[in-house]
Parts: C-alpha cells; structure tokens; sequence
C-alpha cells in the first residue's frame, strides 16, 4: 500500500499545484488581481491527507478540511472522479471549485465547511457529541458511529473557541474524534514561537486527550538507527524553528555545510551526512513525520479506540516545492519559472498537466487501488432523512403572559405529548436553561448524558423546580456559558439529517445581548445550510433592571442581515404559536427555491429561524384564528387595525412595545383620521421579499409584488409612518420606502441601563406618550392635547 500512497501523494500534490498556478498565471483575468490558493499551505498537508483518506477512514468517518489545504482537497475528490475538470479549472471563480471547501457551494463531497479559521475544528467535537445522542436513542441504533476527524492548521490553536471548546467536549465525556495539527511553526506573518508544541500536548493532556507526536519520517527513523543517528536527531531536536525553516529553503547544499559545521569531525555522525548527496540530504533533513506519508499511515493504523487523539504532525510548509520553508510563503505563489522547473523536476510533460495519471507507470494498477479505498465505497455520503409531521401547537390561554412564558408553555405540551415530532428535539443553553424557559420541558425529557447520573437534590429529597436527571435517553444538551459553543451545537445538530441520516429538531436558548457573542460561529452554521431555531430571550431594555450589559440593541438588524436566518419577533402568544408550527416545518424543506409569488420569498427552500423574545406580560387579544391573521404573522406582518380610506398616520410596531403602539394609536383617534395599526412580526422577512420582488420588477416582471407593498398599497400617499421596536430604529424605518411614506422611527440607538421598564421606554421614546408627542409635532393636523389624550 505504501507505494501507491506516495503515488497518489504525488499526483495530489502536482494536481493541486498546478490547479493554483492555472488560477494565478494562466487563465484570462479581467481585473488583473491575485487570485491566490495557498501552495505552500497545502503542500505540508498533502501527505497527512493522503494517509488519512487514501488508509484510515472509513465512509461513516467526517472531516473539516483546514481551510487553506482546500486545494489538496478539491484534488482529492478530482482524483476519485467527484470534482470535474471544469471546476478545476475555474477554482477561485465564479461556479468553480471554492476557496475554502464548502457545504453548500461545492458539488463534490464537504462533510463540513471551512473558511473561518478555529470553527471547523470545533465543529467536529460537537458533531461527535450529537452523534452519541443519536445513537443512544431507539430510533438511532442503526446508525454506525464514525470518527469526526479535522485537519488543523497550527496557527488555529490561537482561535479562543478551540480552548472552549475542548472544556465542553471534556465535561459530555468526548469521544470518536480526531484532530490532527499541521505543525509546520509558520502562521500567515512568519514563524510561530519557539517550544509551542509543549504547551498545545499539556492543554490536550488536561483535557483527557490521547496526544500523539508524529515528528520523524521513515528516512529520518533510519538515519537515527545508523552510527551517530542520536547526534543527528539531538541537533534537529534543538535546532530553532526559524533557522530549519531557512535551511530547508536554501536546500541540500546549505543543509550539508550547516550540519558539518555543528556535527562535523565527530565519526560517526560526520560518516552519516557524507554518505548522502546534497538532495539525499535535502530529503532526510525535510522529511518530518508530518511529511511522510507512510508514517502517518502507519500512526493512524495504530490508533484502535475511541478516546478523542491529538495528532501533532511535524510539516514543512510549502514541502517537495521550490518555496519550502520560505517564512513569505503562506501567501507566496511558485512563479511562472518557478513552476516551469518543478513541472519539470515532477515529471509533468506539457499537455499532460491536467491528466490524473500522468506520470505513473501503471494506470490500472492504480485505479485498482484507488477503487479498493474504504472511504469512497459508497460514494457520495450526503445523506436526508423525512420530514416531521407538526403536531398542533398549543397557546396559552394566560390573560397576560410574554413571549418567553408562553414558549417554555408550548415546548412543555410538546414534552406531554408523544408525537414524532417531539421525539427528535434537542434542547441545548449555555447555563441559562431555567431563565430562558426551558426548564419544564427538562424536567419532562431530561437531559442527555452516554451514562445515568442522578439528582443529588431528588435523592436527597431537597425541594427545587429543576429535576436534573442526566440518561442517555435524554433531549436536553447543557453548555456551559460559551455562546460560541451554542451555536456551533447547534449548527452540527442542525447537519444531523445530513451527516448522520437522522432529522433532529435543535432549539437553542440564549439571552438576546449574547447572540452577538457567538455571531461568527451562527453565521458559520448558517453558512453550511444547518437547520436549528435560536431563541433570544430576555431581550431590549425591557429587560430594565439589568442595565445596558444585558440589553440588547443590533440584534434585530442582526436577524435581518443573517443568510440563511428567518428572524422574528412576535409580541402575542398566538403569533409565537403559528410562527413556532411555521418554524417546525420550515426547518425541515429542502425545495427547489421558487419564489413564492405572494411574498416574493423562497420559502420551500427552508432554512434556520431565530426567535426574539420578551419577558415582559402583555395582555393579550382574543384568540384569533382567521387565515389571513395567521399567514400574516408568518408573512412578517398584519393589520392590527385597518386603515380607513383616509388613514393619515399609521404607527407599526415589533415585538415587546406593541402595548404602547396600540395605546398611542388610541391616544390620537380623536385628532387623526383613519389611524391603522400594523403589527410587525418580521421586518426581516417584510424587508427580504420586498428587496426580491424589485429585483425581480428590474428584471422585466411588472407584477412582482411583495406582501409588503400590498399591505401599504392602499395607503395615501401623504400618510405618515411611526415606527416603534426595542431595538435600532433602522429596524422599521425602511419601511416608509415601500410606498414613499415619510417614516418617524422610534427604537433604541445606545447603552441601556437600570431603571423600570416605564423609565427606559420614556428615556429612550418608545413609550405611547413620545410616540403620540412625534404625531403631534412632525405630521400634518392639529396638535394633540397631551392632557386630554392621557
């Protein structure tokens, strides 16, 4: 096997060069900038790659590829006949092969994306996670549990969510994971610090991974058991890192007079370097266990459990090219004579270079191997699962209740029930499951753990709301407050009908401010197409008496911004109950994407969803049922109270301050005409088909209209708008552009802090009283009586 390996290896290391040099110096560029691709980069990769999917994995194994070893992996895939020639050679372009190796824009086989360096890595401890809560399940048995395995760029480790990470993969008992650390001691600006290595084995140490350290290659072992072999091994031991990196870019030559004159004129060692030619020499001194491929065949066959293992593979950076060592490399590229004598040092002949054999002596011999290897058996390993059936959501009948209680009610009748549905949930917060809501649905379904643990506080008969009993039968997933944690959970939870044939239903609760602290992992969730509902909750400064630290402002904007991310925001509990039932399908389409010509969005194409909600009680409607109500709070909107033919002010609101919506449109009845009141449930969804349809409009489609437009349509144009959300004003404040309607928005632009909700809402004007103060002053009619209005 090992020579077919280092056939391969060669041919992955060529294909993925010259796939670069293609993108850079050869194909046509119409704004002449650096297209890039990361050589030397993937170069010290290529033979840990080979080793790890040409022997060790299996088709039920995951990996995230580091993210600038793509090309060694698009050449992989080109290889085994799943990426074509034609997006080879557009990579870096528009329909070609991705930068970066990505779930939902490459064709070939990306078990997760990458690009945002520390999150692929993360990511697979917890795909191990939610595949030991899928398979100590009934209806998981089926499933074969494999290794989730990421390839890991040294400089990653400098990414805090990899430490946070490991601490909660250390506290659910991780096990089936692989990380394995390209260790050639160059970042993007130059050499990393001397001796890193031994602070990387003693965190992994504490954390109860197995560490392996892959240093020496076959030459190199072999050379050490020779005469003077300790000498040699001692020097490469203590030899600085920036100096084996300059000596390796020098070459043999250099490597021979360096090594004479520290070893030289001692026998035996001075023996061992003479037998060898200056590229003899080159060769032993740059072959790292990292850069030997039947080494790390021969170390990942020897790993035969399933405790989580650290590989620490000793590269090269920019290894078998003419950049090798070369502290400018990571962004450096070969140049067009660079290349010309590799090509030729490779053996290439000019027309052959995009040929997946070319220079091997035995094509069929090869794709016999390559036919044999396990991980291709069953090809694409993309897999689905069907969709839920949603059982009927239930409301609260509380005459006041907010948001938030009223979700913790509705996951709780779901905990009664025994629907389908129910079954598949996965709850997860970091440290904030009981002031969230989630803790009936806890006590009902419990929380998960691979072995029994029990209450302390049960058996010791100690009263306390939360029943906390750990099985491996268990729905709940607890975190510790690590917000990046969260949503990289839910981002592999949301992937579990893909990586693992089986649909989960994650829910994950956090408090709103805090979406912002794991923004860069929601967004990479959302990225790979993950399907999960965020709830953030308590949020705004209704949240009053916690100051401005735990209030949130941008979080709506970031719901509206979010690819991939339905926001909303509903103030009553029946609105919540129809969005959640909403939410529970949507969760789970996977069409084709044809806009849906009422709202000019395309919902069959599915996606996350992120809730926004409250604790303050609102006193609620009565219970509506009508069509039009309930498809327009899934819409993003809905008239509270329709406007008259003359309607000269409408005031929309979103989410907590509806009361003072309502009550300002009460205030002013006497002294405007027609005042309507739109409830908004979802500006992100109003603003996304609105943006749609003009698209489409501009395209040549004159009868693309969103819901949006049609809701204002019936507007004068001389009505004024007034906008109120705890949350930025920019919010809503689009939403006089729709018809061309002067807006006054009302919301909330800086730092919260302590006070009643009364204060906060008077402090910052989005109290009934500022609204009606913005009616009387700044739109047409008479002023209003303050005293009189009340």
């Amino acid at each position: 096997m090992s020579r077919n390996l280092k056939i391969v290896e060669q041919r992955l290391l060529w294909l993925s060069h010259w796939m670069i040099h293609n993108a850079n110096h050869l194909r046509d560029k119409e704004d002449g900038i650096k297209i890039g691709g990361h050589q030397a980069s993937s170069a010290s990769m290529v033979s840990i790659m080979t080793a790890l999917y040409f022997s060790a994995l299996r088709p039920e194994d995951r990996v995230a590829v580091k993210p600038h070893a793509s090309p060694i992996f698009h050449a992989i895939q080109y290889l085994m006949g799943n990426q074509t020639r034609e997006k080879m050679e557009a990579f870096r372009g528009l329909g070609g092969a991705q930068s970066y190796p990505s779930r939902t824009k490459d064709t070939c086989d990306v078990d997760f994306s990458t690009g945002s360096v520390g999150l692929g890595v993360a990511i697979t401890s917890f795909a191990s996670l939610v595949q030991d809560f899928i398979t100590a399940k009934s209806w998981g048995e089926d499933v074969q549990p494999g290794r989730m395995v990421a390839l890991v760029g040294d400089a990653e480790l400098d990414e805090g969510n990899i430490y946070e990470c490991l601490q909660e993969g250390w506290k659910n008992d991780l096990r089936n994971t692989w990380w394995i650390i390209d260790y050639n001691r160059q970042s993007l600006d130059g050499i990393v610090r001397e001796g890193l290595f031994r602070r990387v084995e003693k965190i992994f140490d504490a954390f109860g991974w197995d560490v392996v350290r892959v240093k020496y290659g076959v030459l190199q072992r072999a050379a050490f058991a020779e005469p003077g072999g300790e000498k040699l091994r001692a020097w490469i031991d203590d030899c600085p890192n920036q100096l084996y990196s300059a000596l390796t870019f020098m070459g043999g030559a250099v490597w021979r007079e360096r090594l004479m004159d520290a070893l030289g004129d001692q026998g035996d060692v001075s023996a061992l370097i003479a037998r060898r030619s200056d590229k003899e020499l080159a060769d032993l001194m740059e072959n790292l266990g990292g850069n030997c491929v039947e080494t790390m065949a021969e170390v990942f066959a020897g790993i035969d459990h399933d405790r989580p293992v650290c590989f620490l593979a000793y590269t090269i950076k920019g290894w078998g090219t003419p950049i090798a060592g070369h502290k400018d490399n990571h962004g450096g590229l070969m140049n067009k004579t660079q290349f010309a004598q590799w090509q030729d040092h490779m053996g290439v002949a000019k027309g052959q270079e995009w040929e997946k054999f070319a220079t091997v002596a035995d094509p069929d011999a090869l794709q016999g191997f390559l036919d044999s290897v396990p991980f291709f058996a069953k090809g694409q390993r993309r897999f689905s699962d069907a969709r839920l059936s949603v059982p009927d959501i239930e409301m609260a009948s509380d005459r006041d209740i907010s948001t938030q209680t009223a979700f913790g009610k509705i996951l709780d009748d779901l905990a009664k029930g025994s629907s389908d549905l129910a079954a598949r949930i996965v709850t997860t917060s970091p440290d904030v499951t009981g002031t969230t809501s989630l803790g009936p649905w806890v006590n009902r379904r419990k929380l998960f753990a691979r072995t029994q643990q029990s209450d302390t506080f049960i058996s010791e008969n100690i009263p306390s709301t939360a029943k906390w009993e750990f099985t491996p039968e268990g729905q709940h997933i607890e975190l510790g407050i690590a917000e990046m944690n969260l949503m990289l959970l839910l981002g592999a939870a949301g992937l579990s009908h893909s990586l693992f044939g089986k649909r989960l239903i994650p829910i994950g609760t956090v408090y709103d401010p805090f979406v912002a602290r794991g923004l860069d992992a929601l967004n990479y969730a959302c990225y790979q197409d993950a399907r999960f509902l965020l709830v953030g909750t308590p949020s705004g400064v209704t949240l009053a008496p916690e100051g401005g630290a735990h209030q949130s402002i941008n979080a709506p904007l970031i719901g509206m911004s979010q690819d991939g991310l339905a926001a909303f925001e509903p103030a009553f509990v029946d609105e919540l109950a129809v969005i959640m039932g909403w939410a529970f399908d949507y969760i789970q389409r996977d069409g084709e994407g044809d806009r849906d010509e009422r709202t000019w969005l395309r919902d069959e194409t599915g996606g996350s969803v992120y809730l926004r909600l409250t604790t303050k009680p609102l006193e609620q409607p009565v219970r509506r049922v009508n069509e039009d109500f309930r498809q327009g709070a899934v819409d993003g909107a809905y008239w509270l109270r329709e406007p008259g033919p003359n309607c000269s002010v409408v005031i929309a609101y979103q989410g907590a301050v509806a009361d003072e919506a309502i009550a300002a449109a009460g205030m002013i009845a006497e002294h405007r005409r027609d005042v309507a009141v739109l409830a908004v449930t979802s500006a992100d969804r109003l603003h996304a088909g609105w943006s749609a349809a003009q698209r489409d409009r501009a395209r040549g489609n004159p009868a693309a209209m969103s819901h949006v437009e049609r809701l204002l349509q019936q507007l004068p144009r001389d009505c004024a708008m007034v906008t109120a959300i705890d949350g930025h004003p920019a919010t809503l404040s689009w939403l006089g552009a729709v018809a061309g309607h002067r807006t006054i928005a009302h919301g909330v632009e800086h730092f919260g802090q302590t006070g009643t909700i009364g204060d906060l809402y008077r402090h910052f004007r989005i109290d009934r009283r500022s609204l009606v103060q913005s009616i009387s002053a700044l739109t047409a009619g008479a002023s209003i009586d303050f005293a009189r209005s009340g």
